[in-house]
């Protein structure tokens, strides 16, 4: 069997579970994923997801609505849990009949796995531990995604090789599987699809794509960044949880620290409830990331990136980092049969 006949076969499962050509998803990146990058990765016959982030309602409307006027083929929306209006974002998607959904940002509330696989959606949610990927699984998850530390944005603490070994074994034989994290190019995908992972999941390798509505700056800052760029940030209280967020090194680490204190001194004064601090730091990088993204700040906005940035060498279009992607990934199987 050819390198490209062995990809196919390994990819089968989770491109017809997301009913693309690939079993490569985009990773939800917050004002990159938008309908634009969304709409090429779908085309290109990936599976685009647009990152709903901290959107209403009614700009997840506008962009779904975008989007489908892009392309026609399928896309996904990613939602986090701990927004708001989950249930009327939830309501949204259906109103447009999406037919995946992913949930991020830890356990599903009670009644929205429910309310998503009601609307008739297929439902994605990330499990950083082999006991919650059981625990979703048990609650009527579709498909779960597997997203290590070396990933851009918000991370956990085990990195990708590691949740991979632990997860895929147990879990890959339940439900179609997806790994994230750290991955840049196609011998890293050929190798998690032969460990029995049903597709890949990439960010970091698409903002600098042609289609990608990132400012100028935001890509130069990529294609200049080498993995050990791109950092964790550092919680400094521990009453606040803080999940870390990777991004490129630059001034807005320590504005981010500034932060945290005046959000922590919020909580001490009984200003503010925890919930409404969480919600309080999810703005304030929703903020600090579209500086960098959409006004080009890339001093004082973050530049959340994975570690795989190292490999983002140039601006191209979408197809062609696709098309290398899947050469790589052939190539690298091919060897390994002969």
């Amino acid at each position: 069997m050819s390198g490209r006949a062995r990809l196919t076969a390994l990819m089968a499962r989770g491109a017809a579970f997301l009913g693309s050509d690939y079993a490569i998803l985009g990773g939800a990146m917050s004002w990159v994923s938008e309908r634009n990058l969304v709409a090429a990765m779908s085309n290109a016959g990936c599976f685009g997801v647009i990152a709903c982030g901290a959107m209403t309602p009614a700009l997840l409307d506008a962009e779904i609505a975008g989007t489908k006027a892009l392309t026609s083929k399928p896309f996904g929306v990613n939602l986090i849990t701990m927004h708001p209006d989950l249930d009327a974002l939830i309501d949204v998607c259906a109103s447009h009949a999406v037919g995946h959904v992913v949930l991020a940002g830890g356990l599903p509330p009670g009644g929205a796995i429910e309310k998503i696989k009601g609307s008739g959606a297929r439902l994605i949610c990330f499990a950083p531990a082999l006991a919650l990927a059981k625990k979703l699984i048990r609650s009527g998850v579709d498909a779960l995604v597997v997203e290590g530390m070396e990933a851009g944005g918000h991370i956990g603490p085990v990195s990708t090789s590691v949740l991979a070994q632990e997860i895929l074994p147990t879990m890959a034989s339940e439900v179609p599987v997806f790994v994230a994290g750290g991955i840049g190019r196609g011998e890293a995908v050929a190798g998690y699809l032969e460990m029995g992972a049903a597709g890949v999941q990439l960010g970091t390798r698409f903002v600098c794509a042609t289609e990608s509505i990132a400012h100028p700056n935001f890509k130069k800052a990529f294609i200049r960044a080498s993995a050990r760029d791109a950092v964790a940030s550092v919680q400094i209280d521990p009453r606040l949880p803080v999940i870390p967020v990777r991004a490129l090194k630059n001034a807005s680490s320590e504005l981010f620290t500034a932060k945290q204190r005046e959000v922590a001194q919020l909580l001490d004064e009984g200003k503010i409830e925890m919930g409404e601090a969480q919600l309080q730091i999810e703005h304030y990088w929703a903020g600090a990331l579209r500086r960098a993204v959409i006004d080009g700040d890339v001093e004082h906005g973050s530049l959340m990136a994975g570690q795989s940035v190292g490999m983002v060498s140039r601006e191209e279009p979408l197809a062609d980092i696709v098309a290398t992607l899947l050469e790589e990934a052939a190539a690298a199987l091919e060897r390994r049969e002969s």
